[in-house]
């Protein structure tokens, strides 16, 4: 019985990691002057001081400085479906979806740089990955789908206790576990991730067309898990009635499990300037994070099945020698064995990584941008951009990152044109592709190709200052991850098509003091 518990807390454990606001963790929105063109990899300005920061040394002596606030919107698809599905007592379908929400009312960066000769100092702040929370109601599909196992696992054993017993019990009767295996249950998942970064650094003009940069971030990762399971009942049965007859809330889970750590990474930079053009790159090593976990977690009573049913049995009229006989028949502990083995690689998978106390890795990867400007005539900028994200190499639990086909490729374009000497107006594109397999996905932490468009302006308010507002949207693919499930030597398929939808708002300042 320990095994079918810890079943039920992995799934609330596991469900929960795919709140997480930032798929592979590393957010490049971090200025608004991004949101409204989508390239910003060649560009000379403030917000630089992320995207290109060798190329913030052009810029005029003294300090400069950005303050930028983003509104994120997010939704999370996932349509499933199972055989299994159709045996829930309060939806007979087999398919599902499941719709995740996350919201970020407040996602802000500052960058600040001081010009002076040759020197450009330069900080920033930001929350470089995770950026929200997302919200699950109704849990998801790897939960629904362990229930249903786990219930026509629970049903099987009724079934053969009922024969080995001569129904002694009735336990596959309609007015207990039945012979379906239905089921029902209450659910809530509940994510938040930030990683909040500091970067410092210096740029220097080594000629009137060349400039380097190096500087460092230091990233600060606070997340936090909660997620319950509630009022489990497989046919007319609760669930409890199995673990500890006399507390109703025995088998129900609360998870409550926060995770943070601590990483820095060194970052390098180079701009090029020759004519009308600019050319610029940016590498930034992979960050090391290894993330501690505290966990505070509500679990099942511990309730022994033998112990249980044998108690059941003598209440039946049995002797307590042959309610033993019955437990230990190798049919029944054959079946018993059946339910342990469904479970044991799920509880693996999911268990692990959120034990209490326990570090786990969680690098970001290493990224290189390279950009090319081009400005054909004064009021008018051309950017393009390529990004590549090093995934493969940034260690993860369980290695998890060796199920990718490549890193992350992101290709990306933007204009810019000076309608008056009061407002520029932009607009950018961006094509984003991961390196994913179906081995990779779930509905636990899940990403998917897109391609992001953004629109927006920079009002010259006065020579100093200037505002900055925009908006871009990501058009998410939707990556078919169908599988097949071996629920009790039978192979069922499993279909999940992944997609997201996503929309962010952005207003920021500009002052050159």
């Amino acid at each position: 019985m320990n095994k079918l518990k810890f079943a039920f807390i992995a799934i609330a454990i596991s469900a929960s990691q795919t709140m997480w606001a930032g798929g592979l963790l590393t957010n490049t929105n971090q200025n608004v002057a991004f949101n409204r063109m989508l390239s910003r990899e060649a560009s000379i300005g403030i917000d630089g001081v992320y995207s290109n920061p060798a190329g913030v040394a052009f810029m005029s002596d003294g300090l400069h400085l950005s303050l930028n606030w983003q509104l994120v919107f997010q939704s999370r698809i996932i349509n499933n479906e199972f055989p299994l599905f159709a045996r829930n007592q309060n939806n007979n379908s087999t398919a599902r979806k499941f719709r995740g929400t996350a919201f970020a009312p407040v996602l802000p960066s500052i960058q600040a740089a001081y010009n002076w000769k040759k020197f450009s100092f330069q900080a920033m702040f930001g929350v470089t990955g995770g950026g929200g929370k997302c919200t699950f109601d109704n849990g998801l599909g790897s939960f629904e789908k362990i229930v249903g196992e786990t219930a026509a696992g629970v049903n099987k054993l009724a079934q053969t206790l009922d024969k080995v017993t001569g129904n002694r019990l009735g336990l596959s009767s309609d007015q207990q576990f039945g012979k379906q295996g239905t089921y029902s249950y209450e659910s809530y998942m509940r994510g938040r991730q930030y990683y909040y970064s500091l970067s410092l650094g210096a740029a220097y003009r080594v000629t009137p067309q060349l400039s380097a940069y190096a500087g460092v971030r230091g990233v600060y990762a606070m997340s936090n898990y909660y997620g319950y399971v509630r009022n489990i009942k497989v046919g007319n049965v609760p669930l409890y009635t199995m673990l500890d007859a006399t507390k109703p809330n025995s088998s129900d889970i609360e998870l409550n499990c926060d995770q943070t750590g601590v990483g820095f990474t060194p970052i390098l930079g180079i701009d090029f300037k020759t004519g009308r053009w600019n050319f610029a790159a940016k590498y930034e090593f992979k960050t090391r994070m290894r993330l501690k976990n505290e966990s505070v977690n509500q679990l099942p009573s511990i309730g022994n099945l033998p112990q249980t049913l044998a108690v059941k049995f003598v209440k039946a009229g049995m002797t307590p020698e042959q309610a033993k006989a019955v437990l230990t028949n190798k049919t029944v502990t054959d079946a018993m064995k059946a339910i342990k083995d469904e479970f044991d690689k799920k509880i693996g998978e999911a268990t692990g990584e959120y034990a209490d106390g326990k570090t786990v890795a969680n690098d970001i990867p290493a990224y290189l941008a390279i950009g090319a400007g081009y400005n054909p005539i004064d009021p008018l900028r051309i950017n393009v951009g390529f990004h590549y994200f090093f995934d493969k190499q940034a260690t993860t639990y369980q290695h998890r990152e060796d199920k990718l086909k490549r890193g992350t490729i992101e290709w990306n374009a933007g204009v810019e044109f000076d309608a008056t000497k009061k407002f520029t107006l932009s607009a950018g594109w961006q094509n984003t592709s991961y390196g994913l397999t179906k081995e990779y996905m779930d509905d636990k932490s899940f990403v998917a190709n897109s391609n992001s468009v953004g629109i927006g302006a920079c009002i010259h308010l006065s020579k100093k200052i200037d505002l900055n507002v925009a908006y871009f949207h990501t058009f998410y693919s939707t990556f078919n991850g169908d599988k097949t499930e071996n629920v009790g030597g039978n192979e069922l398929p499993y279909k999940a098509r992944f997609t997201r939808n996503n929309s962010v708002f952005g207003a920021g300042v500009d002052i050159n003091f």
